[in-house]
């Protein structure tokens, strides 16, 4: 089990005159774009996305590629991930037969077959035409240890929001009159087979000022939704509040988190019926527990116990202890200037941690003996990214993936006792990477700092400006940006002779709290100052150079690519801008928004949006500039980030007169689409138009 993922959530005032900005929002004349399903806004979608699609398609290479990238996204050479739960292994699978998909098992002891015998569990298709409803499978709870039943998330269109229904996994069946939670962002938890933990829309004044859950109840079987008990409430202005259960095979623990902002929060344990708040840092993370042993990834310095414990270390201390008041931690990891922890996990008798060292993964299985943690490295590939695929706590055997941007990636098998590891399935080479190159460089931003990225050529690439070259970056939220393989940029940009470069810009947590700490609020200039650090060192490089250069991001990305083209205007010749927030004086008001103040700061007091203003996309469009031909992708089902950022940047360009393009699905959530052919689709016109706008040929 992955107790990161347990509780994450589904983080300088300027002297200036803002006042001509502040009146903005009122005389906004694009803000009916932000009616999402308004007629007249949809009409203006379905033009512009008309357009688009038309010239796109008339490229020579887009019917050849999209055919060639379906083809991906449907191979059964891929990787069937395998989730452990009892003695079975299920998956979820998308193909050109179940272009919605199926949830699968079969025995363990099959998966390793080089065929092995799924059984579906449920057909999100045909639950689909039987209910006349565009279901997209958005996971499942089952219940501890007899997996017999579980709750199953279904979206309408991919959206954040799920409605929650019991399903028997023996008569693979929805359970008639069971347990049954209305459409809303949300979520339920086990505590036994006739009783849940719920977190989710109780009604009026129940959901946070971001849109999500403040309230969390334990809901009986066979008493109405409404009569559940309520066990904790947060406050409005939270970003939401939530309960798990940890079930280790010592004991269950029952766990409520109240997240105050993105990167604080409160973690209570339910003990003799009353909930027992955690003494830890409010911005600490809460990893759960490991053989009554509580795990805490500290994000600051903590004085504690007569000692300090530094910043970005993984701590531990018995928890019955801690109750009592010891404050003794022991340290399982302390990072140094270039590495951080990734990723945690455990096993019945192990605890797996990921470390990233200069952007590089490694992999470490810690013991407690004699209440002492002891560590060694686990023989994993080298120089790549390694992620936890399955784990177990009742059992000590578990699945790692490992990838790189050349190496396809591969699954390995751990046993119980840890001494073959074992590679058991791998994505096939799906485009021609001997020819092609990795290298990782670094250049010093704006203050000085130095920022590593990567850049993946073909040998032969002549250093003489011409080649086009895509930059992606992310650079928000403790999110690192590490090597993988991805056979959709290998054959539709790789192979065509471009150049592709990851930034590793400060935001991103690919040096722990810090890096990301670095680019928070009022510092957040940072991040673009790193991203056009990188643009100016490729093109002093000659690797290209501004009409061969494009740039490429999504989500917190859309705004860092908004950022860049606004202000370096003169660095690119094309950027993808996908699911972007783009105008930052009115994010907190557009769905879960608020939720990322912590981020980025409160656009409604006037000292923070001092600093925002000054980078906002939305606000900083000038109408005499001369700006790249942007390609705008969102989708009308975001109900995370609002497509009216998307929209509303799109119409003001073209007020001002600059030329764009816009492509907004009608499915997809917070991606690109629902079906293997709808990602298919977005992929081949974002591909078609970078090689239309960097290609000289």
């Amino acid at each position: 089990m992955k107790m990161f993922a347990v509780f994450a959530v589904l983080a300088l005032f300027f002297l200036l005159d803002v006042s001509p900005l502040l009146g903005q929002e009122e005389s906004d004349p694009f803000l009916w774009l932000e009616e999402v399903e308004d007629q007249k806004a949809l009409e203006w979608v379905k033009a512009k996305s008309s357009a688009t699609v038309a010239e796109l398609e008339k490229h020579p290479d887009y019917q050849p590629l999209n055919q060639k990238i379906l083809q991906v996204l449907n191979s059964k050479e891929r990787i069937a991930y395998p989730s452990l739960i009892g003695d079975y292994a299920y998956n979820f699978w998308q193909d050109e037969t179940h272009p919605r998909g199926i949830w699968r098992r079969t025995l363990l002891a099959d998966y390793f077959s080089a065929t092995p015998d799924w059984e579906t569990v449920l057909d999100i298709d045909e639950l689909s035409r039987r209910e006349g409803e565009k279901w997209a499978f958005k996971g499942a709870t089952l219940l501890y240890p007899a997996y017999d039943l579980c709750m199953v998330y279904l979206s309408r269109g991919g959206s954040d929001a799920v409605e929650m229904r019991e399903f028997d996994l023996v008569k693979k069946t929805f359970v008639e009159n069971g347990f049954f939670v209305p459409q809303a962002k949300g979520s339920v938890a086990w505590v036994n087979r006739n009783t849940l933990l719920v977190s989710t829309d109780f009604g009026p004044a129940s959901t946070t000022t971001s849109g999500y859950p403040r309230i969390v109840k334990i809901w009986h079987r066979d008493t109405p939704l409404n009569g559940a008990r309520t066990l904790y409430e947060g406050r409005e202005s939270d970003v939401r509040a939530g309960g798990g259960l940890i079930n280790t095979p010592e004991r269950q623990y029952i766990v409520i988190t109240r997240r105050i902002t993105f990167f604080t929060s409160w973690s209570f344990v339910l003990e003799n019926e009353k909930l027992v708040k955690l003494d830890i840092p409010d911005d600490a993370q809460f990893y759960g527990f490991f053989k009554n042993q509580m795990l805490v990834h500290l994000k600051s310095d903590w004085a504690i116990g007569g000692t300090t414990l530094r910043q970005g270390s993984l701590i531990s201390i018995d928890y019955d202890q801690f109750l009592m008041g010891e404050r003794s931690f022991a340290v399982i990891f302390e990072p140094d200037e270039r590495s951080s922890l990734e990723e945690v996990a455990t096993t019945r008798n192990a605890l797996l941690l990921l470390k990233l060292t200069n952007v590089v993964s490694e992999l470490f299985r810690y013991t407690l003996q004699d209440g002492r943690w002891i560590s060694e490295k686990v023989a994993a590939p080298d120089l790549g990214s390694i992620s936890l695929a399955a784990t177990d706590h009742l059992s000590d055997h578990y699945f790692f993936t490992f990838t790189n941007y050349l190496t396809p990636t591969s699954l390995y098998y751990v046993p119980a006792n840890g001494k073959k590891i074992d590679k058991v399935k791998s994505l096939p080479h799906f485009f021609a990477g001997a020819d092609l190159l990795v290298e990782q460089f670094e250049v010093a931003s704006k203050d000085g700092t130095k920022i590593p990225y990567f850049v993946v050529r073909p040998k032969k690439a002549k250093m003489n400006g011409a080649n086009p070259t895509l930059l992606n970056g992310y650079g928000g939220f403790e999110i690192a940006r590490r090597p993988i393989y991805s056979p959709t940029n290998g054959l539709a940009w790789l192979e065509k002779g471009g150049v592709y470069v990851v930034a590793n810009i400060r935001g991103g947590g690919e040096f722990g709290p810090r890096w990301h700490q670095a680019a928070l609020k009022e510092n957040r200039q940072r991040a673009f100052d790193d991203f056009i650090a990188i643009a100016e060192d490729l093109i002093r490089r000659k690797i290209t150079s501004p009409r061969h250069l494009g740039i490429q991001g999504g989500s917190n990305g859309g705004l860092l690519v908004g950022v860049a083209f606004t202000q370096r205007p003169d660095l690119f010749n094309a950027v993808i801008c996908s699911v972007p927030l783009l105008d930052m004086q009115r994010y907190n008001k557009l769905l879960a928004g608020a939720s990322w103040m912590g981020e980025y700061g409160n656009p409604d007091l006037p000292e923070e949006w001092a600093f925002i203003s000054k980078y906002s996309p939305y606000q900083n469009l000038i109408a005499d500039k001369r700006y790249p031909r942007v390609f705008f992708t969102t989708t009308t089902r975001d109900d995370r980030v609002h497509p009216g950022h998307a929209r509303k940047m799109a119409a003001k360009m073209e007020a001002q007169g600059h030329p764009f393009y816009y492509f907004e699905n009608t499915e997809g959530g917070h991606g690109s689409g629902v079906t293997n052919e709808q990602k298919a689709k977005m992929l081949t016109l974002e591909y078609i138009y970078l090689l239309k706008m960097l290609r000289t040929r």
